[in-house]
């Protein structure tokens, strides 16, 4: 199956559009720091002809696919290896001060997703590994099977908003005892069956908290976003545009307290007339978080939890 074939991108007019008023001037840089199987990217290189496109993912086998979708833009898609936490180190590397429009697609890809021997997808057996990068890092079996039961507890609370944590790490340690937790069906099952009825009932499969929590510890995702949302803010250039795209309320809610502060002045209170250093650097575009429309989740199901905030960098100086 093609990358093409597997991947629709979410959101994607409403990302092109946010970014266009930054990518339409001539040798405008665009990064897309969750490069996937590059359908934003390849829409953005499309759209805005003139533009030069800087593609990250820690996912090897993303950046082959992807290399491949956008091998007919040529020199003006620069892949590279790397999380987007690492975003200033990269631009850095490449030489580039200040880039004109970053986008950020979060969570897990569509790739990996539907890739079985991942382990993201609670809905097939496979084995638990949940690395984004799998050549670095430790599996969700590892977390499972080597972690206290106070920190499994603190990771599904904290990265899964799981209530009923408690039940299921005493039902995990308990079986993780008599056998290693290695696929993904054994942990699903315990889960089902640790819950009490009344909370199998609502919010959908009941292990997708736990498995969402397990694929964030994992991989860092929120201790990289902590890093990578300031570092963007850093790097747009004046007049630039951040699109990003979120799929929990965790990584909603962190993008927003960036973005609100920076859109901010920090003067003390009583000033009659405010300095420019403590003006606000950006200038929100969304109201709250934008939600995809109907007809897109129709198409897309992937869609329908994802949250789209945008601003725009109004004034120099870093936050």
């Amino acid at each position: 199956m093609t990358s093409e074939s597997r991947h629709v991108p979410v959101m994607l007019q409403r990302c092109l559009d946010l970014l266009a008023p930054a990518l339409e001037r001539p040798g405008a840089v665009v990064v897309d720091c969750t490069l996937g199987l590059g359908g934003h990217s390849e829409a953005l290189l499309t759209r805005f002809p003139e533009a030069r496109l800087i593609g990250l993912d820690r996912d090897k086998e993303a950046l082959r696919l992807s290399g491949e979708r956008l091998a007919p833009f040529g020199d003006r898609a620069t892949l590279v290896h790397a999380i987007y936490a690492d975003l200033g180190e990269v631009l850095d590397g490449l030489r580039i001060p200040a880039v004109q429009g970053i986008l950020f697609d979060l969570g897990v890809s569509s790739m990996q997703l539907d890739e079985a021997d991942r382990g993201f997808a609670y809905a097939q057996d496979a084995p638990l590994d949940m690395r984004m990068d799998q050549t670095t890092g430790i599996s969700a079996a590892e977390v499972l099977n080597t972690y206290a039961p106070g920190e499994l507890v603190r990771i599904l609370r904290q990265y899964g908003e799981e209530k009923q944590a408690k039940r299921i790490v005493s039902a995990v340690v308990r079986e993780r005892d008599k056998e290693p937790f290695t696929n993904s069906a054994r942990l699903v099952e315990l889960i089902r069956d640790s819950l009490p009825q009344a909370a199998k009932r609502t919010g959908g499969n009941p292990a997708k908290r736990t498995f969402q929590a397990l694929r964030i510890e994992v991989n860092g995702e929120l201790s990289g976003l902590e890093r990578a949302i300031p570092a963007a803010v850093d790097r747009i250039a004046v007049g630039g545009r951040i699109a990003v795209l979120s799929y929990h309320s965790l990584e909603d809610r962190l993008v927003k307290q960036v973005f609100a502060a920076g859109a901010t002045s920090t003067a003390p209170a009583g000033l009659p007339v405010v300095p420019e250093k403590y003006q606000p650097k950006l200038k929100l575009l969304t109201r709250g978080a934008e939600l995809p429309t109907e007809e897109e989740i129709a198409e897309n199901r992937r869609a329908a939890p994802a949250r789209c905030r945008g601003v725009e960098r109004i004034r120099e100086a870093k936050l």
